[in-house]
């Protein structure tokens, strides 16, 4: 798939197969994160992929309680759909300041929603994951997986194989764009 395709058909997939994702596209995925943008070049995100399903169902649990208790609407299932992988990106110390972290992370993101989908993959971001990690819960997570309570988590992804036909795009909103010559 060329990369304008990609970029024009990527759809957020909320319904994933039970079988994990291979390795190689694990790590294609990861890697097109890592070519990201970052500000001054420091890549300052910090990329963590999960595929152990305990700790998958965990995550589902405390994102579920935070939706709960910010009073967001409950959807029945899983937070992550039910995705064998879950991949979440962490701003770290090395950005200058929170805001361009924050900015980074984001477009490590994004950059991995593009790549699953070129790989034939289904991908969603999911929001929250500042709240994740900032719970006691999700901090004991952190530490069992040796990870540094000082990162902060920006944005995650479900990742896995499409149990689902790709959505059709909503329309473009009238006046998205202006150009000024």
């Amino acid at each position: 798939m060329d990369a304008m395709e990609a970029l024009l058909t990527r759809r957020s997939i909320r319904k994933f197969k039970p079988e994990q994702i291979k390795d190689e596209e694990l790590e294609a995925v990861i890697k097109a994160g890592m070519y990201a943008p970052t500000a001054m070049s420091l890549q300052s995100p910090f990329i963590l992929a999960i595929q152990d399903q305990e700790d998958i169902a965990k995550i589902n649990e405390i994102k579920k309680e935070i939706n709960k208790t910010a009073g967001l609407p409950q959807r029945p299932g899983l937070a992550y759909y039910g995705a064998p992988t879950i991949i979440v990106v962490f701003t770290t110390n090395r950005a200058k300041d929170e805001f361009l972290g924050t900015l980074d992370a984001a477009a490590v993101n994004t950059n991995m929603l593009n790549a699953a989908h070129a790989l034939g993959l289904g991908a969603v971001w999911i929001h929250r994951s500042d709240a994740i990690f900032d719970s006691e819960e999700g901090k004991k997570l952190l530490k069992k997986w040796g990870i540094a309570e000082e990162v902060k988590g920006v944005a995650s992804l479900a990742l896995g194989y499409p149990d689902c036909e790709n959505p059709e795009p909503r329309p473009r909103r009238e006046g998205y764009y202006k150009i000024i010559k």
